[in-house]
């Protein structure tokens, strides 16, 4: 090799070099600011779709087969007098049937889209329908992952506080859905109003509340109208969504749930229902067989609340689980599941109804490699076809029996991840970049200084808060931390000093005195 040649095939090198490290600290210097962001809530979904359009009608017209002749058992009396008035009737077996010209009518009237608000602008609202995705927490598990212990205890009322208050601060998760079950609480109506204060003061994201009776629902509402000010104001803004399982399948209503359904329609409020029947189990084992069962039951809740107040916003929540037929074990972070849920986004869009399903949960019992890839997969699934809302999406572990805090903070990590592939790729004019190349190769040779690297840095990459990039040698001397240790620190940080503290003192006052709250002022202030 000649000196010239040399000379020539080190140039670029040395330029880089040269000119690389006063470019990496202005790149590292450059704030982001609140409109210039690579993923946000509401990112548009849609490009992953199971079915085909043939699929589509089979699945729907099986379904309505399903409603017209087997129909749904165990109707409460009030839902039986007022299907009634619109032309259901008691099969032989004295089951409600749904005439499918019924359903098809009242698909017409269903709400297209609704919104949960946030309390403060900093948390974005929730605009559901359409292909606009929003990943959120939910589960209503009865263990919790200790984070010092590390071993699962019995959940409390104070773990509703505290998974909603470190979620406030994880911005890739877009909306709290109640996530643990306070066991210590006994008496339905109590742990409701418990657990509606205990979210309201961990968090100002968006909400959803799984009541549990529907007795609890006027002194619920009376709690959430003196947040918002007044009951009116709550509903011209309502920050809060409603769930329920009105479904025991196969193909039966809940009679509990079923009560708080109709309440919640009646009163015009967001019905965030799950159906969730477990294929091989409470559903057929082939999937489309799951699929087609699941959408009889969801679209009977729809029909209901359509009956109750037309036009009521709810979510097509259709659930589809699955078993391992090997052992009968719950199997929610299983390659059936993911699939499942990505064709009831696609069902939901086929409708034109808002959709919730159920994603990124997982059957690991540790932050492990296991539920690195059983959440990745799912999220990701969910958020390309374009689920509205995907519930369980963060910090679910041990088949929805458990929380982990630590994994709620990898968790953010990944669903950012899953909202950049989501997002794509944008092709403009000025992203095509060519003056841009031309510059780069008849100049220094890299793009480290230049304008459009300044420019888009902070829009086109997601630079992750617990995934480690650095060098071995890095890593090694900042104490070689795994994800898992790394995500607990951070966790502790959250749990020791993040408070909202959204409620005034004086407004607390005066929902203490109204209603019997069980949070103490001590658990509500930093523990280090």
């Amino acid at each position: 090799m000649s000196e010239v040649q040399a000379d020539l095939m080190d140039a670029p090198s040395r330029r880089a070099r040269s000119g690389g490290r006063a470019a990496r600290v202005a790149l590292r210097e450059a704030a982001p600011t609140a409109d210039r962001k690579p993923v946000w809530a509401g990112l548009p979904g849609g490009q992953f779709n199971p079915l085909q359009q043939s699929d589509l009608l089979a699945i729907h017209r099986a379904a309505l087969d399903l409603l017209g002749t087997v129909g749904i058992g165990e109707a409460t009396p009030e839902l039986i007098q007022l299907a009634a008035t619109h032309g259901c009737r008691l099969n032989a077996h004295g089951r409600l049937t749904f005439p499918p010209s019924l359903v098809e009518d009242l698909l017409t009237k269903a709400a297209r889209e609704y919104v949960i608000y946030s309390r403060d602008p900093a948390h974005a609202d929730l605009h559901v329908g359409g292909n606009r995705v929003h990943y959120a927490t939910s589960g209503e598990a009865v263990s919790v992952l200790d984070i010092e212990a590390r071993r699962y205890r019995p959940s409390k009322l104070v773990d509703v506080y505290d998974t909603a208050r470190v979620v406030d601060a994880l911005p890739n998760i877009h909306q709290y859905g109640q996530m643990v079950v306070p066991t210590e609480i006994v008496d339905l109506v109590q742990a409701d109003i418990n657990v509606a204060y205990a979210i309201l003061a961990g968090t100002t994201k968006p909400m959803e509340h799984a009541l549990t009776a529907a007795d609890a629902l006027p002194p619920i509402l009376e709690l959430y109208g003196m947040i918002a000010g007044s009951v009116d104001k709550f509903r011209e803004r309502p920050f809060v969504s409603f769930g329920g399982c009105p479904i025991v399948s196969p193909l039966r209503f809940a009679a509990d749930s079923l009560d708080v359904l109709i309440a919640t329609a009646r009163e015009g409020l967001i019905c965030d229902i799950a159906v969730a029947p477990q294929a091989g189990a409470t559903a057929p084992t082939y999937l489309a067989g799951a699929l087609v069962q699941v959408v009889a039951e969801t679209l009977a809740c729809l029909c209901v609340v359509n009956m109750v107040r037309p036009g009521t916003p709810m979510s097509f929540a259709a659930w589809p689980f699955s078993v391992d037929l090997r052992t009968g074990a719950f199997s929610g972070g299983s390659a059936e599941v993911a699939v499942m849920m990505a064709a009831i986004a696609q069902i939901g869009r086929f409708y034109d109804v808002p959709t919730t399903v159920a994603s990124s949960m997982t059957d690991a019992k540790m932050p492990d490699a296991q539920m690195g890839y059983e959440k990745g997969i799912t999220a990701l699934a969910a958020g390309l076809a374009g689920a509205n809302r995907v519930l369980e999406s963060a910090g679910m572990m041990a088949s929805l029996m458990g929380v982990s805090f630590e994994a709620l903070v990898i968790d953010n990590d990944m669903l950012g991840m899953a909202q950049r592939v989501i997002r794509g790729i944008e092709v403009t004019e000025e992203t095509l970049s060519v003056e841009a190349i031309k510059a780069a190769v008849l100049g220094e040779g890299h793009y480290l200084g230049s304008s459009d690297t300044l420019k888009s840095m902070e829009t086109e990459f997601v630079y992750p808060a617990q995934a480690d990039r650095n060098s071995a040698a890095v890593w090694a001397a900042a104490g070689s931390l795994t994800m898992e240790e790394k995500a607990r620190q951070v966790a502790k940080g959250l749990l020791d000093g993040h408070f909202p503290n959204p409620i005034s003192a004086a407004l607390d006052a005066q929902i203490r005195d109204r209603f019997p709250i069980l949070l103490t002022p001590d658990q509500m202030r930093p523990r280090g």
